[in-house]
């Protein structure tokens, strides 16, 4: 009768190390791409994403009627002021913002509070090009997200909702992007999940797609119900994500399955 508790702990222990190693060191998502999926991600021509980035450049120098100001007139025409370091450090802490802040959040921020414009909904395809050109404008740039001080308690909430079961599969992020990553799921190669390639283009739906706008289709897929888009449950589960890809480089815009 004891023999099923001691199993049980050692499947525990065994699970436990695998979880250690898969994660031990951080993997873009490059890495389970094929070569012709890289070489598409590397060459600005035949990267789809770049569109994205060109509609983020047109928006980012957009004067509209009536308007006095543009993202121009404050970071330069050619976006140089706009440090590729402080864009890696985000997620951010700002009190004076209320906390914790992505960087569609401070792009809306900026667009509503120094261009005097209505602000955005998060998942707006304009949100998310003007997200897209700045990301790119970091590219190389390792991620650099603040894991310590008033960061520290909101990772720990992000990293209980990565680790969290959801919908009718009961499946938890973690069970993709750590304990199976480097699998095959449909067909694709489960990596790990990491942030450092969005916003990213993804091939299998055509599209150039947020972070957050990822999180829905995982939840979609093991049938849960979402969050929505800048809620404080997804903004959390970006952090954590985004920190656990601490010093992989910035590769937006991605390409993905």
């Amino acid at each position: 009768m004891r023999a099923k508790p001691f199993f049980a702990a050692l499947v525990g222990i065994a699970v436990w190390l695998f979880t250690g190693l898969a994660s031990a060191e951080p993997l873009s998502g490059y890495t389970f791409l094929d070569p012709s999926t890289q070489a598409m991600q590397d060459d600005d021509f035949e990267n789809p994403g770049m569109v994205a980035v060109d509609r983020g450049e047109t928006l980012f120098h957009e004067l509209r009627e009536a308007e006095e100001y543009r993202c121009s007139d404050c970071h330069g025409d050619g976006a140089d002021g706009l440090e590729p370091a402080g864009i890696a450090r985000y997620p951010v802490y700002n009190a004076g913002l209320g906390g914790l802040v992505t960087l569609q959040k401070q792009i809306n921020h900026c667009w509503e509070i120094h261009m005097d414009r209505f602000p955005l909904l998060p998942g707006d395809g304009q949100l998310i090009a003007l997200g897209t050109y700045v990301r790119h404008k970091a590219k190389g740039e390792p991620v650099n997200v603040q894991t310590d001080g008033d960061m520290a308690p909101l990772l720990a909430h992000g990293e209980a909702l990565y680790n969290t079961r959801f919908g009718q599969l009961d499946l938890a992020c973690r069970h993709c992007h750590v304990q199976h990553q480097g699998q095959r799921l449909r067909g694709q190669t489960l990596s790990q999940g990491q942030a450092n390639g969005f916003p990213e283009y993804r091939l299998g739906r055509g599209r150039i797609t947020s972070f957050q706008q990822r999180l829905t289709e995982c939840f979609v897929s093991f049938r849960a119900e979402p969050f929505d888009y800048g809620s404080e449950e997804y903004d959390l589960l970006e952090l954590y994500v985004t920190a656990r890809g601490n010093g992989l480089p910035i590769e937006t815009p991605a390409v993905r399955f």
